[in-house]
């Protein structure tokens, strides 16, 4: 449960500005978390940080457990003397969005330089921490190396068309591949420490300033990921390592098909007899990185949507129960009282609410969804409960400026009639609106504050590429957006 209110902004490190192509870990973030301090606010909204795979998704990654490499500050790994100065000068990158194949490229040879260089010239105390990081997180890290080493040998090619026997994880195919790879796997390894290492010196550096790191945490994984491949039982496959059934959500207002989301479901009965002791990892793992946690697609631990993967859309899937209240018992057990925010967006069942407050997690209120239904829509502010967060719209949402933009008119007057007079202004009248509602945690997307219309959305659901690139070009931060976020925070008690 939030125990008081605050207010933070949403902005993933990949939209932060800087000459290297990304957003990185370095003195941008820095900047930002100053920003975030000057202006009275309390948290920095992240989207998932690991390794993005097809179409470069944060919601797609190669595990749910590594750092993604292209987050890495290059300045840092100068300044710890892993690579030279004049070895990062960058091509000229758009300075506006993210050219991740260019990036990808560019970052990759430069990190397998700075893994060369660490070996060279690193401290005998950084090389014990580089150790001291392998053992400790050899639970996840010695099989996403090897799935990386792997992947990279075999042509970029998905897992589950490798030999048969590294499809397997044959013993004898292995330890051989291990003993080819092994240079290939220490530079995963390097690149998993530093990432570490800048991270938790982010974090760190944002605590000491009162600003916590509020991060999301997908409920499925890749089935191209180090995870499906290592841990094939705890997932519905054939045995070619293909899913049988995978994850979506029915037909419903917006899709006459449903959405066919791809990922392999879960064999919770697996997960179960074992008391969940891979997902109590995956979440001890969040808990280092981040002080709060928003769990995508939160109902998917009432109920998920169980699609036959050989069916091209969503249609004819099928409501399948999980054993969520068991799950977070367990969790809870193991790990103590979760800083769970629960993603319960979309059509919630009773079920779903009860699981969300038997467990006390805040749910999330979205105001671009308030305006349709009458005076018994849930995301308007008078239906309220404290215990949750408020967006005017998230990553997946247009801007503020871009919804105003294209809603109907009808819309248009029911924002008027609910606020009691004429829209001048919309962005300020929704910024306001969420500050001021009794949500206890508010949370602004900086392109709202920055008034920045549809070019600036981050994220199309369903669109098929142009999604994910969107960066703010500059890190100075305009003095009344400052001042702006100073009244709503005093004005509100945030």
């Amino acid at each position: 449960m939030l125990s008081e209110r605050a207010s933070g902004i949403l902005l993933h490190p990949s939209a932060l500005p800087g000459p290297y192509g990304i957003g990185d870990l370095g003195d941008s973030a820095k900047k930002f978390i100053d920003f975030l301090q000057s202006s009275g606010q309390k948290i920095w909204q992240v989207l998932p940080l690991g390794p993005t795979g097809y179409g470069d998704s944060p919601y797609s990654s190669f595990s749910a457990f590594a750092g993604n490499s292209l987050l890495i500050s290059l300045e840092d790994l100068v300044e710890r003397g892993d690579l030279a100065k004049e070895e990062i000068t960058p091509p000229p990158f758009l300075a506006d969005v993210v050219d991740f194949g260019a990036v990808r490229i560019f970052k990759s040879a430069l990190l397998a330089k700075a893994s060369a260089g660490f070996h060279q010239s690193a401290t005998p105390e950084r090389r014990a921490r580089f150790a001291d990081f392998c053992r400790e997180e050899a639970y996840w890290l010695d099989d996403y190396t090897l799935y990386s080493a792997i992947r990279r040998e075999e042509d970029d090619r998905p897992w589950v068309e490798w030999p048969p026997a590294l499809r397997d994880r044959e013993s004898a195919a292995l330890l051989a591949i291990r003993a080819k790879l092994q240079e290939a796997m220490g530079v995963e390894a390097y690149i998993q420490f530093v990432f570490a290492e800048q991270w938790r010196a982010l974090k760190n550096y944002a605590n000491a300033q009162g600003v916590r790191i509020f991060g999301d945490l997908p409920i499925f994984v890749a089935a191209d990921s180090a995870d499906v491949w290592a841990h094939r039982p705890y997932f519905q496959l054939d045995q070619g390592g293909r899913a049988t059934e995978v994850a979506g959500v029915p037909p419903d207002y917006f899709s006459v098909t449903g959405q066919r989301w791809g990922n392999p479901l879960y064999n919770w009965t697996a997960l179960k007899a074992e008391n969940f002791a891979w997902w109590v990892e995956r979440l001890r793992r969040n808990l280092v990185l981040y002080d709060l946690i928003r769990i995508d697609h939160f109902r998917g631990f009432a109920a998920c949507w169980s699609i036959p993967a050989h069916e091209a859309t969503a249609v004819h899937g099928t409501w399948v129960d999980v054993p969520g209240q068991e799950f977070f018992t367990a969790a809870t057990a193991a790990l103590g009282p979760l800083p769970v925010i629960a993603e319960d967006l979309g059509v919630i069942t009773p079920e779903v609410e009860a699981l969300r407050d038997h467990f006390g997690y805040p749910g999330m209120k979205i105001l671009h969804f308030a305006f349709g239904g009458g005076a018994e829509n849930p995301y308007l502010p008078h239906n309220y409960m404290s215990n949750s967060v408020v967006y005017t719209g998230t990553h997946d949402n247009d801007t503020t400026a871009g919804w105003w933009e294209h809603l109907g008119k009808d819309e248009r007057h029911a924002v008027a009639r609910y606020l009691g007079h004429a829209v001048d202004d919309p962005v300020l009248e929704l910024l306001r609106l969420a500050a001021a509602s009794v949500s206890r945690l508010c949370i602004f997307p900086l392109q709202d504050l920055l008034r920045l219309d549809s070019s600036a959305r981050f994220n199309r659901p369903g669109a098929p590429d142009g999604n994910w690139q969107w960066r703010w070009k500059s890190d100075e931060f305009p003095q009344d957006v400052v001042d702006l976020l100073k009244d709503l925070t005093n004005l509100y008690g945030r």
